[in-house]
C-alpha cells in the first residue's frame, strides 16, 4: 500500500502477489528479454559498421559475423545483461513487464555470484525452464539447483514484508 491507501497492485492480482511464476508467464518475460538481447546486437552491429564507415567511406561495406561469434557473443551478452539484473533489482526488463522477481530460497536479493551462476545456467539450458510444466512449486531445473524461484512481485523497489503475499 502507498501513503494514501491505494495499491499499485491491481485487485484482482493481488491474490497471486509472492506466489511463484507459471511457466507461461515466464516464457514471455524471457521472450522480452531476448527481444532486449537482440536489439543490444542489432545496436552494437550497426555501431561497428558506422564507425568503419567513418574511417573508411568511400571503401565501406558492411561487415559480416560468423554464426559462432554472434551466437558466442549473444551468450555473453545475455548472461551479463540477466546477472546484472538478478543482481541489483532482482528482475530483468522481462521479468519487470510480467510483473516477476527472481529471488532466493528465503526470499531475498539474489547475491551477484548466485545472479551470475543462475544466468549461465539459464543460457546454456534454457530448456530447464520447461521443468516448471511439471514441477507442483513451478520452479525450473535452474531454481532446484540454486533454490531460487521466480515470484509475482508487481511491487517496485526494494524486497519487503509486505511483498511475500502479505498484501
Amino acid at each position: 500500500m502507498t501513503e494514501g491507501g491505494v495499491s499499485p497492485v491491481p485487485r484482482e492480482a493481488r491474490p497471486f502477489q509472492g506466489r511463484t511464476a507459471g511457466l507461461v508467464s515466464r516464457l514471455i518475460a524471457n521472450t522480452v528479454d531476448a527481444a532486449v538481447v537482440v536489439v543490444a546486437l542489432a545496436v552494437g552491429y550497426l555501431s561497428l559498421n558506422a564507425v568503419l564507415f567513418l574511417l573508411h567511406p568511400r571503401g565501406f561495406s558492411f561487415t559480416t559475423a560468423s554464426p559462432f561469434l554472434s551466437l558466442t557473443l549473444a551468450s555473453v551478452i545475455s548472461v551479463l545483461y540477466l546477472a546484472a539484473s538478478w543482481a541489483t533489482t532482482g528482475r530483468s526488463y522481462g521479468d519487470h513487464v510480467m510483473g516477476l522477481r527472481v529471488v532466493s530460497g528465503r526470499e531475498m536479493m539474489l547475491r551477484p555470484l548466485w545472479a551470475f551462476t543462475r544466468a549461465v545456467l539459464c543460457v546454456v539450458l534454457p530448456v530447464g525452464l520447461l521443468w516448471c510444466a511439471v514441477s507442483a512449486s513451478n520452479r525450473s531445473l535452474q531454481d532446484i539447483l540454486l533454490r531460487t524461484k521466480v515470484v509475482y512481485d508487481w511491487q517496485p523497489g526494494p524486497l519487503g514484508t509486505a511483498r511475500r503475499g502479505k498484501a
